[in-house]
């Protein structure tokens, strides 16, 4: 396959929103947080079907409140700490990343009609949401995981 640097354009529609739950962007104690995933009305209840039987689903957000001047495409500080060590972007899971997607596992409370009631979505109200899918066991870290100590430091607060 030739090597193309030429950027191919993606184009996604989101399928919902969020609804209700932390209004403002903040980054910690999300754990905590109840909010409404609806669809939008091109889905009717069939579309979520079987997604109660499962604890937890996977939500694909769009940080929609990051301005493309803020995006990051280095290298930066988490959090601007500098006790913490310069790592790049694709090495931390904040908000402004190239592309400005967040990905969130949180538990499933109900479904209701084209309603998701979700518990500890780091996603605020209004946040487009590109995408669910119930989260199997089977798709997480197979083997051992690692991860430095600024990233356990962070996540203390997290939810």
């Amino acid at each position: 396959m030739p090597e193309d640097s030429t950027p191919l354009e993606v184009v996604v529609e989101p399928v919902g929103r969020v609804v209700g739950g932390r209004g403002e962007v903040r980054d910690d104690e999300w754990g905590g947080e109840a909010a409404v995933i609806r669809l939008d009305d091109r889905f009717g209840p069939e579309a979520l079907a079987g997604l109660d039987a499962f604890s937890h689903v996977e939500v694909v957000y769009h940080f929609d409140r990051v301005p493309p001047e803020k995006v990051e495409t280095g290298a930066r500080r988490p959090r601007g700490n500098p006790d913490w060590p310069l790592v790049g972007i694709f090495a931390q899971r904040g908000k402004n990343r190239p592309n400005r997607l967040g990905v969130s596992r949180c538990r499933v409370l109900r479904v209701d009609g084209r309603d998701v009631h979700v518990e500890g979505l780091d996603a605020v109200d209004g946040t487009p949401v590109l995408d669910l899918k119930p989260y199997m066991a089977e798709f997480g870290p197979r083997g051992p995981h690692v991860q430095p100590d600024w990233a356990t430091e962070i996540m203390r607060r997290y939810y």
